[in-house]
């Protein structure tokens, strides 16, 4: 566990000190203010602890568990569990969905049939998550959790920070550390990018106490440069008036 996260409170956003790291020691630090999470920016080739990962990381520091932001494969990530941007069915489908699915093999089907046919006959509702195996992947544990679609006409911004924070939630039980999410609803769905990172660090703020790491792994290189500006600009939680969520969000 992180031993700085209990120094200070989620809500002590006032300072933070920027770190550059390279593959040497040396570093160079300057204070700077208004991002609320450590983050880190990394461009990689098949993800985090891979052979692959060989580049610059910018640090953000702060008294809260680290998020790393990562160009790469989420089902290469060597965590305890990945987060799976699934479909209601839970029986696969397209993009990250369909390719958890083909790399951790039928284990995985094999519980999503199980939890449909047990608890969820008429699927995963928007915003829930629920955890399988992760079959071949480097991960133990598949977390499946279900995304709005992006409306222009209704703001659906609290579902999408459940799908984090309901993740996150089934991650403690499972006693999983270490934790990749995708940028959830921001490919077929429909939501964009910039908002899809400033919801989804809003709602990754305040994680569970056991949690270690955070690591959110975007698709391409166009995509990690709207999150590295999301995270640049990221002041804390949204302002405002928003209309309650059918699951009971903010």
């Amino acid at each position: 566990m992180n031993p700085s996260r209990s120094a200070t409170s989620s809500n002590s956003f006032d300072s933070f000190e920027r770190r550059r790291y390279t593959e040497t020691p040396e570093r160079n630090s300057s204070p700077q203010t208004g991002i609320s999470a450590l983050i880190a920016l990394s461009r990689v080739g098949e993800g985090i602890g891979s052979a692959g990962d060989t580049g610059t990381r910018v640090w953000f520091m702060m008294s809260v568990v680290p998020i790393e932001l990562v160009t790469g494969d989420i089902t290469a990530e060597r965590v305890d569990a990945i987060v799976n941007a699934a479909n209601s069915s839970l029986l696969g489908g397209g993009g990250v969905d369909g390719a958890i699915h083909r790399k951790g093999g039928p284990s995985i089907l094999e519980e999503c049939r199980a939890l449909r046919a047990s608890r969820y006959g008429r699927g995963l509702p928007v915003g829930q998550a629920v955890a399988t195996t992760a079959g071949h992947l480097p991960a133990r544990w598949v977390i499946h959790t279900v995304g709005p679609v992006w409306s222009a006409t209704e703001d659906r911004s609290a579902l999408l920070r459940d799908c984090y924070r309901n993740s996150l939630a089934v991650a403690a039980q499972l006693g999983a550390t270490t934790l990749a999410f995708p940028l959830i609803s921001s490919g077929v769905y429909g939501w964009p990018k910039h908002d899809a990172v400033i919801q989804a660090l809003t709602a990754l703020q305040v994680p569970p106490p056991a949690m270690d790491r955070l690591r959110l792994v975007l698709f391409d290189e166009d995509t990690r440069q709207v999150a590295e500006g999301a995270m640049r600009t990221f002041h804390g939680p949204p302002t405002g008036p928003r209309p309650p969520s059918p699951s009971g969000g903010d």
